[in-house]
């Protein structure tokens, strides 16, 4: 009997490791199965075969959603994922709505519907004035690269205004990608959007602007390239680049134009990267002066 009690114990255990090991949730549903085949067997297409019937038998509605959207999109079904979600996100709590946008604004940028990505963004932005964002709460819980941290309302402002601008650069429209970087930067300012605040302003051709933006980022990181080590320097050469071209006069410089070479040298840095309360941020009040601009 005692025997018996230690074999089932162990084979608990190794069970429950197993779920630890490979992150698929407990139990016996078409959502576990999905899961299984998904991270266990390595099979897609049987996840979503699997993720499918979870749908319909209102097993665990908005993660099988999710999850489903994100497995078309790497089998490039993206366009799939967004008739999925748009025909049953209706299934799915209030709380899950706003994890269902940031998958959709995913699928928009895979599948280039930049439109869409403008009405959705803009849409979440409205959220946040209305104080409705994270539920009500100050702020949520998010994970990248399997660690967890706390993002709070000001970052997801700054955050969502920078891809809004980002959107609007994809349409060529600097303008407005100029106005909405300067409105996310005033939030939560970070080097990222002040490159891409300096694209569009030499996409314009206002670089003594684009010089004065990236004023304050060059300090910083002259201060880090003077105490790094080779391996980092080596890692930041396009920024030295750009910092010995941000002094140079709008002219020939080593047999190129100040443009050529200050443009080249931004789009090698903004390569290595990629595009980070109160119930009312006084930011809206001063978006609201430039609807014009961000209309499109």
């Amino acid at each position: 009997m005692e025997s018996g009690w230690k074999n089932h114990s162990r084979e608990k255990k190794e069970k429950d490791l197993f779920h630890v090991i490979y992150k698929v949730p407990s139990g016996d549903g078409p959502y576990v199965r999905a899961k299984h085949a998904q991270l266990v067997q390595k099979d897609p297409e049987a996840a979503i075969v699997w993720f499918w019937k979870a749908i319909n038998a209102g097993d665990r509605v908005d993660s099988a959603l999710k999850d489903m959207a994100v497995v078309m999109k790497q089998l490039d079904r993206a366009e799939e994922a967004i008739e999925a979600i748009n025909s049953f996100r209706g299934l799915c709590p209030k709380t899950a709505q706003e994890s269902l946008d940031n998958v959709l604004i995913d699928l928009y940028k895979k599948c280039g519907k930049v439109d869409e990505q403008i009405v959705l963004l803009k849409h979440k932005l409205k959220l946040i004035y209305l104080g409705e964002a994270f539920n009500g709460k100050p702020t949520k819980t998010a994970r990248s690269h399997g660690k967890k941290f706390q993002v709070s309302i000001k970052q997801e402002t700054s955050r969502i205004l920078g891809n809004l601008a980002w959107a609007y650069m994809q349409k060529s429209n600097f303008v407005a990608a100029e106005v909405v970087y300067h409105k996310a930067q005033m939030i939560d300012p970070d080097a990222n959007k002040a490159l891409n605040l300096c694209h569009c302003l030499i996409k314009q051709a206002r670089y003594n602007d684009a010089r004065f933006v990236l004023q304050d980022v060059l300090q910083h990181k002259l201060e880090v390239l003077m105490t790094s080590n080779q391996e980092t320097e080596q890692r930041n050469y396009p920024w030295r680049w750009i910092c010995s071209l941000s002094t140079a006069p709008c002219c020939q410089i080593f047999g190129l134009k100040f443009q050529d070479d200050f443009v080249e040298a931004l789009e090698r840095v903004m390569n290595e990267w990629a595009p980070t309360r109160s119930r009312r941020l006084p930011i809206f009040e001063e978006i609201s002066q430039f609807r014009d601009q961000l209309a499109c």
